[in-house]
């Protein structure tokens, strides 16, 4: 049997009845809200497919805070905030003086930075004295803050992964020579640091005059 266009169409008129074939004529109104329905879709589906993947790249990331404190209070350790804690915050986290005394006022205002070990200390039966200071090395690296390279004893620096004896007391020897370093980058100037070691090991120190 030869197919022509005719017979094919009359094929398919049999299937489908014409009026399943008719479209749907739609007024101005109707076609109206039938776009807007089509937008609303959209968008829809522009929130639960293309925005989530944006949404993480705009949330800044949370800074931490780390200070620890010892001595005369309730709850010694180590504590974290989200923000830059003050003198005052941080004993109050570390739940207060063991036993009433006088306090400086004033310095409980003052802003920690992150590594600092506060020590509270008694220098007498009613008054307390807070020495601020870093903390251990150890800890700094357990909490990924850098080791001021001017304060760092040859135990510390052999904490660095990559840095062993010998090279800590180079680093350390070199130190005495300059009396302080002036920046991180001036340990490529020590004896068994080249650029490779110094790009591996930069991020574990800082400098503090």
């Amino acid at each position: 049997m030869l197919l022509t266009p005719h017979s094919i169409k009359s094929f398919f008129s049999f299937l489908i009845p014409q009026s399943a074939l008719r479209i749907p004529h739609f007024s101005l109104a109707q076609q109206k809200v039938l776009l807007g329905l089509a937008l609303f879709i959209l968008v829809l589906l522009f929130f639960k497919f293309y925005y989530p993947a944006l949404a993480p790249s705009r949330e800044k990331p949370v800074r931490e805070f780390v200070v620890e404190v010892s001595g005369e209070v309730r709850k010694p350790g180590i504590y974290i905030f989200h923000h830059p804690p003050t003198l005052k915050e941080a004993i109050e986290k570390a739940e207060g003086l063991r036993e009433e005394a006088l306090f400086d006022g004033e310095n409980l205002s003052e802003t920690l930075e992150t590594g600092t070990l506060v020590h509270v200390m008694k220098e007498s039966r009613e008054v307390i004295n807070v020495k601020l200071g870093r903390m251990e090395a150890r800890k700094l690296i357990v909490f990924s803050l850098p080791l001021d390279l001017n304060r760092a004893s040859v135990e510390d620096l052999c904490l660095v992964p990559g840095i062993g004896d010998p090279l800590g007391r180079e680093i350390v020897a070199y130190r005495k020579r300059r009396r302080v370093f002036s920046s991180v980058e001036e340990l490529k100037n020590v004896k068994g640091i080249g650029d490779n070691k110094f790009e591996s090991i930069k991020t574990y120190f800082i400098v503090k005059q």
